[in-house]
C-alpha cells in the first residue's frame, strides 16, 4: 500500500513516511496469519468430523481450542512484549503459526489436532497483542486509525483466502491442506520480522534514548518532529511500567483497562465469529448444497475484506464513533432478519435463501468497517503509556476468552434455541451495543497518544478522553 494511497485518503494531512507505512504494513501480515487459522476451520470441520467421527462437542473443541491458546498468548504477550520488544515478540508468533500449522497437517487423533491449534492459538495470542500496539507505535496521530484498519484487512485478506483455499481443497477432502497452508506466509512473516524496526516507545522505555531517537526520526518527515515526539514519550515515562501494580493503585487506568475490556466483549458477541467459524453450517440451515456452501463462505470472506476498505478510508476522517454506532444499527437490522428468514427452515423458496444471504452480507459489512478494525483501534490508543502492555493483554486476553465462549457454544445455542432464535438473541446484542458505544467509546481521532492519556488522568469521562 503506497504512500499515494494515504495522501488520496488523507489530502489535508501530511503524506505518512515511506517505512513507517511499510513498518506498519509488514507487521500487519501477522493479521493474514490470523485470518487463515479462523477461516480455514470453517471448510474443514466437517471433514474432520467424517475422519474422527467428532462428536458436537468435540467438534466445538476443534474450533475453540485455537481460542484457548490464544487466551493463554494474549496474556503472555504483555510481558514478553515488554522484555524482549514488540518485534521479537511477532518473531516468536510467527514460529508459533509455523509449528501450529505443521502439526494440524501431521494430527493422527482429534487429541493431537486440538494440540496443534492450542499452539496455533498460542501465535494469534501474540501477534493479536502485539501487532496493533506495534503499530500505534510507530504510526503518527493523523494515520495510526488507518493503518491499525491495516491489520483488520489482513485479517479479512487471510479469511478470504482460507475461504478460497476451502473451497477448492474440498473437491478432493484435503482437510490437512486446508489447516496447512498457514505455515507458508508464516515462514515468510517470521523473515520479514527481522527487518522491523523496534517500536521506539518501547525503546525508550528501555532507556536506549539515543536509539529510539534515531530510529523515530526514520519513521518522521523532520528530525524536529522526532525529537518532539520524543520529548513527549520521555515526559510520559517518570513512573516505569508498573502493570497490575498500576491497576490496583490507578482508578483512571483502572477505567481504561475496564473500557478496553469491555470493548473486546463487543467486538465477539457481535456474532462475527460465529458466522466466519461456522458459515458453511449457516448455508446449509439457509438449504444450500456442499458447492453452495463452499462457495458461498468464500464470498463471505470477500465481501468482508472489500468492506473494511471502508475503515481505512474514513476512519480518521469520519472518526470512531460515528462509524461504531452505524455498524452496530446494521448488525442488528441484519442479524433480526436473518433469524427471520432462518425461521422458515430449508423449505423455503429459493428467494427466501438468497435473500438470507443478502442480509449475511450486509451484516459482513457492517462488522467490517466498524467493530473489527476500530475495536483494535481504540484499544491501542486509551491505554496510557505507563501500563499499556498490562492493558492490552487485558483486553486482548478478553477477546480471546469471549472468542472460545461464542465458538463452543454456537452448535449447542443452534440445536437448543433454533436458528431463528440464536440470531435475534446477537441482534439484540448488537442493539444494546449502540448504548454501550454512546455512553462510553471515545472519539480519539486525530489525537495524539500523549493528549489522550493526558485527559485520562484529568479524569476526563471515558467518552470525553478525545475532547
Amino acid at each position: 500500500m503506497s504512500d499515494t494511497f494515504f495522501e488520496a485518503v488523507h489530502p489535508v494531512q501530511k503524506r505518512m513516511v515511506g517505512r513507517a507505512v511499510l513498518a506498519a504494513i509488514l507487521a500487519a501480515v501477522a493479521g493474514l496469519m490470523f485470518g487463515l487459522d479462523i477461516g480455514v476451520i470453517s471448510g474443514a470441520l466437517s471433514f474432520i468430523t467424517k475422519e474422527f467421527h467428532a462428536s458436537q462437542v468435540a467438534q466445538e473443541w476443534v474450533v475453540s481450542s485455537m481460542m484457548l491458546g490464544a487466551a493463554i498468548g494474549a496474556l503472555c504477550a504483555g510481558r514478553t512484549s515488554y522484555l524482549i520488544g514488540r518485534r521479537r515478540s511477532l518473531s516468536l508468533s510467527a514460529f508459533f503459526f509455523v509449528a501450529g500449522a505443521l502439526g494440524c497437517v501431521l494430527a493422527q487423533s482429534l487429541m493431537s489436532l486440538i494440540i496443534a491449534r492450542t499452539v496455533l492459538g498460542l501465535a494469534i495470542g501474540i501477534a493479536s497483542f502485539v501487532a496493533p500496539l506495534y503499530i500505534s507505535e510507530v504510526a503518527d496521530e493523523h494515520h495510526r486509525g488507518s493503518l491499525i484498519s491495516v491489520y483488520q484487512l489482513m485479517i479479512t485478506c487471510g479469511i478470504l483466502l482460507a475461504f478460497i483455499s476451502d473451497a477448492l481443497f474440498s473437491y478432493y477432502g484435503a482437510w490437512r491442506w486446508m489447516l496447512g497452508i498457514v505455515a507458508i506466509p508464516g515462514v515468510i512473516f517470521f523473515i520479514g520480522t527481522f527487518f522491523l524496526p523496534n517500536s521506539p516507545r518501547w525503546l525508550m522505555l528501555r532507556g536506549r534514548q539515543a536509539e529510539a531517537t534515531e530510529t523515530l526520526i526514520t519513521l518522521r518527515h523532520t528530525p524536529e518532529e522526532a525529537r518532539r515526539e520524543i520529548a513527549a514519550i520521555r515526559a510520559q515515562l517518570k513512573q516505569k511500567q508498573r502493570g497490575f501494580a498500576l491497576f490496583r493503585e490507578n482508578p483512571n487506568f483502572r477505567r481504561s483497562v475496564m473500557l478496553g475490556i469491555g470493548l473486546q466483549m463487543v467486538q465477539q458477541f457481535t456474532g462475527i465469529n460465529v458466522i466466519m467459524y461456522y458459515a458453511p453450517r449457516i448455508f446449509e440451515v439457509a438449504g444450500f448444497g456442499q458447492d453452495g456452501q463452499m462457495w458461498g463462505t468464500a464470498i463471505v470472506g470477500l465481501v468482508n475484506m472489500l468492506a473494511t476498505f471502508i475503515a481505512i478510508s474514513f476512519v480518521d476522517r469520519w472518526g470512531r464513533r460515528p462509524m461504531l454506532i452505524a455498524g452496530f444499527a446494521i448488525m442488528a437490522l441484519g442479524m433480526c432478519i436473518l433469524g427471520f428468514l432462518l425461521a422458515a427452515g430449508p423449505h423455503a423458496s429459493a428467494i427466501t435463501h438468497y435473500l438470507a444471504v443478502i442480509v449475511l452480507l450486509c451484516f459482513i459489512t457492517g462488522f467490517a468497517f466498524s467493530a473489527g478494525p476500530l475495536i483494535w483501534v481504540l484499544c491501542a490508543e486509551v491505554q496510557p503509556l505507563q501500563g499499556r502492555d498490562f492493558g492490552i493483554a487485558c483486553s486482548t486476553l478478553t477477546n480471546w476468552i469471549t472468542n472460545m465462549i461464542v465458538g463452543a457454544t454456537f452448535l449447542s445455542l443452534l440445536s437448543t434455541l433454533g436458528a431463528a432464535h440464536t440470531f435475534w438473541l446477537y441482534a439484540a446484542l448488537n442493539a444494546v451495543f449502540i448504548l454501550v458505544t454512546l455512553a462510553f467509546v471515545p472519539e480519539t481521532r486525530g489525537m495524539a497518544l500523549e493528549v489522550i492519556e493526558h485527559n485520562l488522568n484529568s479524569g476526563r469521562k471515558l467518552r470525553e478522553l478525545g475532547r
